[in-house]
Order: structure tokens, then sequence, then C-alpha cells
């Protein structure tokens, strides 16, 4: 997030004649100064031109407002100083440092045209200790622009107390000028009433004159004052607005950072992870496919089993022509011995039959 401030336009110059009547005057002090003011042109018609009293007269003409004219001239040099400062102070070239360390932070500038997502852990690790490493930086920063956000308060309360001061100069001053307005009309009245030549000419070439360069040269400084402190008034405007623009790089612009900085990191650690889960699924879909096809090629190995015999036709052919042939050996084998069995029979009887002779003539 940039921060943006955008400086007010500089004041229009003040035309002494309209500095004439800018400050307010009431119509009960504007008749108290008229009154003066024909008092002393009174005075002066009274005088002999000739005499010191008539100079001492016109001397006071021209000290007319000669304190407000050197104050409010002391509050404009020591006040108009101020923009300056302000431009060259450490706000605002804290307020440059920030950006550029922000727009360095940026996780959009850090990839360098890729993805944060794209990019290896080991590009992610070295974005993270960046920014940690960055982090001291940025404290300092932070705790520089609070400092010169106390001096711009400070210089805001400073300025406001000379913009009274030079407010009130200001008001001397169009007392001043009202003062010269009515005394150059009592003094143009005089010469218009006088009838002698010389004293005509001291009223117009000595008193008139000097009422008149009074006048301007307090319209002058009226209007130099005035537009001092209108000046005054936008650099104090300035100062708020740098206060202000302090609080947001402070709080939300550091916060934004900071929430961008989180995010990238959940979203790379979100994305480490999310590639696990996919090699893990391919993996599985992988052996899924393997073992199907296995399955597959057995099933057929095992059906094909099942509807063959299980022992060879020929083979058995043969098992069963042995036990056959062997049956007939055997029925032949019992035949032949029946006869001798038979023949074995009558000769173990004829034997026997002897054998009864001798044992019965052998019992008795």
């Amino acid at each position: 997030m940039d921060l943006v401030l955008t400086p007010p336009e500089p004041v229009p110059p003040v035309p002494a004649e309209k500095a004439s009547r800018m400050m307010p005057i009431s119509d009960e002090r504007d008749a108290e100064l008229a009154g003066r003011a024909r008092a002393f042109a009174g005075e002066l018609a009274a005088l002999d031109p000739r005499s010191p009293d008539f100079t001492k007269k016109v001397a006071d003409i021209t000290a007319m407002g000669a304190t407000e004219i050197g104050s409010s001239s002391q509050v404009s040099n020591r006040m108009l100083r101020r923009p300056l400062k302000a431009a060259e102070g450490p706000v605002a070239n804290d307020l440059v440092s920030l950006r550029r360390t922000i727009v360095d932070l940026d996780p959009k500038n850090a990839t360098a045209g890729r993805r944060l997502m794209g990019l290896l852990p080991g590009r992610l690790r070295d974005y993270f200790a960046k920014y940690q490493s960055a982090q001291k930086h940025l404290d300092d920063i932070v705790r520089s622009l609070k400092s010169g956000q106390d001096e711009l308060r400070k210089d805001n309360a400073a300025i406001d107390g000379e913009r009274r001061l030079l407010w009130d100069a200001m008001l001397k001053l169009q007392e001043y000028v009202v003062v010269a307005t009515a005394l150059d009309a009592e003094i143009e009245e005089l010469i218009l009433r006088e009838h002698d030549e010389e004293r005509i000419t001291a009223l117009r070439s000595d008193a008139l004159f000097a009422v008149r360069q009074r006048h301007q040269d307090l319209l002058t400084q009226l209007a130099v004052s005035a537009q001092g402190y209108l000046a005054l008034d936008l650099v104090r405007k300035n100062n708020l607005e740098l206060i202000k623009g302090v609080d947001r790089a402070t709080t939300t612009t550091m916060a934004a950072l900071r929430t961008a900085v989180v995010v990238a990191q959940a979203l790379a650690g979100q994305k480490l992870v999310l590639d696990q889960i996919t090699a893990l699924n391919a993996t599985t879909s992988d052996l899924i496919v393997s073992t199907s096809e296995l399955l597959r090629g057995q099933a057929a190995d095992i059906q094909a089993q099942a509807a063959a015999t299980t022992v060879d036709l020929d083979a058995l052919r043969k098992a069963f022509d042995n036990v056959y042939a062997t049956i007939d050996t055997i029925d032949e084998f019992r035949a032949r011995a029946v006869e001798n069995m038979a023949t074995t029979v009558g000769s173990l009887t004829v034997e026997i039959e002897n054998a009864r002779k001798y044992l019965e003539r052998s019992e008795r």
C-alpha cells in the first residue's frame, strides 16, 4: 500500500489594496480612530509649518505603526522558514525509507515476476528470512516517525502561538491604516480650506506626503503579514496531514505489510502440503492401477486353470492301463495259485493222514 500525501496549493499573493479592510474592526472602533485622526489633523493645522513642533508631528506620522511592523516582520521571518525545514525533516525522509522498505518486502515484488507459490522452498525461506532481518529496520523507522510526529505537534503549537501574535499585530496595523486613511482625508480638507501657499505647500509636501507614504508602508506590511498568516496556516495544515500520514503508516500500512507476509507464509506452507497430498494421491492412483492390472492378468490365469483338467488325460489313461494290467496279473496269479494250492492241500491231506496213523500208534 503506497502512502500518498497531496500538498495544498500555494498561498495566492494578497494585493495591498485588498489589505486595507482585511482585518475586522468594529464601527465603534472605526469612529474612535477617525476622531483621533481629526484631532491630530486639528493639532497639525494649528502649528506653524516652520516650527519644530510641526516637524515633530510629521515625524510622528512617519513612525506610526513602526512597532507593529517590526513585530509582524519578525513573526513572518521566523515562521516562514518552517516549510523548508518540514520538507527536509526526518518525517519526510522516514516516510520515503518506509515506502522503499515496504516495496522491497512486497511479496509480489519479491518473486521477481513469478508467482510466490511457484518458488522453491529454499527461495521461500530466503524471502521470509529477509523480512525477519528487515524487522528491526522497520521498528527503527516507526520509532523515528513517532518522534517526528511529536516534533510536528510541537511545531503546530508554536505556529498557533505565532499566528495569534501575528493576528494581534495585523489588527494594530489595520487600525493604523484606518487612522492613515482618515488622516489623509483630513489633511486634504485642510489643504482645500487653506489660502496660505506656504502652509499649503508644507501640508502637501511634508504632512500629506508623510501620511500617504506611511499609509502605503502600512498597507504593504499588512498584505505581507496576511500572506505570512495564510502561509503559517498552510504549514499547520501540512503538519496535520503529516501527523495523520504517520498514523496511517505506523498502523494501517504496517498491519497490511504484516498481513501480506503472514498470508504469503501460510499460502506457501499450504502449497507444500498440497504438493505432498497431490504426490500421495498420484502414488495411490498408480498403486490402484498396477494392482488392478495384476489382478486382471492373474484372474485370467485362474479361470483358465479352473476350466482345464487337473490331471493329464494321457497320464490318467496310462495309469488306468497299469491298474488293469496289474489286476490281470493278479487274476492269473490267483488262478495258478488255486491249482497249486489244491495240489498242496491234497498232498498235505495225504501226509496228514499218514501222520495221523503214526500219531495214533505212538499214542497207543
